[in-house]
């Protein structure tokens, strides 16, 4: 009886898979990745970092396909899941989010080895995996996080503990699931993504001093990258932003208004990368800010933006604001609405004209409300911009079409990302050139994270051999 090779190979596979989703789904007490106890998920991520360390290159790359596409075809569902839990966003915009994560997050390709040869033999240099990483999420990108630092971090050959955070932990949770699915089908080890079903702030600090936990990555604000830093363990902070967006005189003023639009408005304001305020040279202000609410913003002042400000923000001592989270990822009819004020779905942003020290301006709203500032000149607007964004080194975007103002500013204001004549998400790939992350690391350096930045050095020399020139 002859039986069909390919077929043999394709029973095996089955019959692999199965026995793995077995070992996944309940024998050693996780729902494909999910656990009770962050002790519990620690080890079985050990376990498969140990099984991954067995396969090729070539085989993790298969993995990292079957995540693409797992991802890519729920982008969807978790977009919709996202917005349900968190109340935050836009479904459409985090659909796109989840889509970029999954197909433009670099894989295996990221990691290249250098060498080095002379007299005295040959010496390579190879990026290696740490181990199993703990990687703390926020809750306004509950999916996208997972899939991009879960890609990632697996193409480095490491495995990842998930501290998602509570308030979006079905989306999240579901996500590692979705991908741990994929993995499996794949023929790659169970439980390479794992979490623990109750996320908490306990959780997350026992996760930081796990001793199995090798390193960590924060996505996430002032508190918890501050955290990490202390652990005493290898880390990366991706902290918070407040980018501006400059126009001078010489921006096309009608494609720098649409663009200020889309990007402010992207997800309700949620990417730490979007506009925050708008620092623009007065000889045009009027022009821009007549072309914004063309493109979907709608103007307020005077006692509305008092009315507003009262809503969306909270007095604390010594006259500084804090944000009512209750706001954060917000439609901008919703918040309008607040104030009495009722306007269609198509309006994205509110827009408002402030003084340069107003706490629209000062804080990171992570809402669509979009102060203007107007400055004299040049001079000025990189004086402000410099200034409103606090050092943080994250986004800043600017609109001109003077090569010399352009220069100045990123010069002067040193972001990770900087953003032309484009709007902010062109920043993360969307629409622009360039690798896709959700984790974007200016407190500790790495800038956009890629597999790379999940890898440590290692050195292997061969002394007095294989120089061959």
């Amino acid at each position: 009886m002859n039986v069909d090779q390919t077929l043999i190979t394709k029973i095996a596979a089955q019959v692999l898979a199965k026995l793995q989703q077995s070992a996944a789904g309940g024998n050693d007490g996780g729902d494909y990745g999910v656990y009770q106890t962050v002790d519990e998920g620690v080890a079985a991520a050990r376990e498969a970092y140990k099984q991954l360390r067995a396969l090729s290159i070539a085989e993790r790359e298969k993995l990292i396909k079957a995540m693409r596409e797992a991802a890519y075809n729920h982008a969807e569902l978790l977009a919709k899941m996202a917005v349900e839990e968190s109340g935050m966003g836009r479904v459409a915009d985090k659909i796109i989010k989840n889509q970029m994560g999954a197909m433009k997050t670099p894989g295996t390709e990221d990691l290249r080895t250098e060498a080095q040869t002379g007299d005295h033999g040959l010496t390579l240099y190879e990026m290696g995996p740490y181990g199993v990483i703990g990687s703390i999420t926020p809750t306004t990108n509950p999916s996208e996080t997972i899939i991009c630092n879960g890609i990632g971090m697996i193409a480095a050959g490491n495995a990842v503990f998930f501290s998602p955070h509570p308030t979006a932990k079905n989306t999240s949770l579901t996500t590692i699931k979705i991908l741990n699915k994929a993995i499996i089908a794949a023929g790659g080890p169970a439980n390479l993504l794992t979490a623990i079903e109750k996320p908490s702030l306990e959780a997350t600090n026992a996760m930081m001093s796990h001793r199995d936990i090798n390193m960590l990555v924060a996505t996430g604000g002032p508190g918890v990258v501050k955290a990490v830093l202390s652990s005493g363990k290898k880390a990366i902070g991706a902290g918070a932003g407040n980018p501006p967006a400059v126009v001078d005189t010489t921006a096309d003023i009608p494609k720098a208004a649409k663009d200020i639009v889309a990007g402010c408005s992207f997800d309700n304001n949620l990417p730490c990368i979007a506009e925050k305020e708008v620092i623009v040279v007065g000889a045009v202000a009027d022009e821009l800010i007549s072309y914004m609410q063309k493109y979907g913003a709608y103007l307020i002042a005077g006692k509305q933006i008092d009315d507003l400000l009262a809503v969306v923000m909270t007095e604390k001592p010594k006259k500084a604001y804090g944000i009512n989270k209750d706001y954060v990822g917000k439609d901008a009819q919703y918040l309008l609405s607040q104030i009495g004020i009722t306007v269609p779905d198509s309006i994205r942003v509110v827009l408002c004209e402030t003084e340069a020290d107003h706490p629209f301006v000062i804080e990171e709203l992570m809402m669509p409300i979009l102060p203007v500032v107007q400055v004299k000149d040049i001079d000025a607007a990189i004086e402000l911009a410099v200034k409103v964004e606090h050092g943080n080194r994250h986004t800043a975007i600017m609109h001109s079409k003077n090569v010399d103002h352009l220069t100045r500013l990123a010069k002067a204001i040193e972001t990770t990302i900087f953003v032309k004549n484009a709007p902010s998400y062109a920043g993360i790939g969307v629409g622009g050139e360039g690798h896709t992350t959700f984790t974007i690391a200016g407190p500790t350096g790495e800038g956009l994270t890629s597999p790379r930045s999940f890898t440590r050095q290692r050195r292997c020399v061969l002394v007095d051999g294989f120089s061959i020139v």
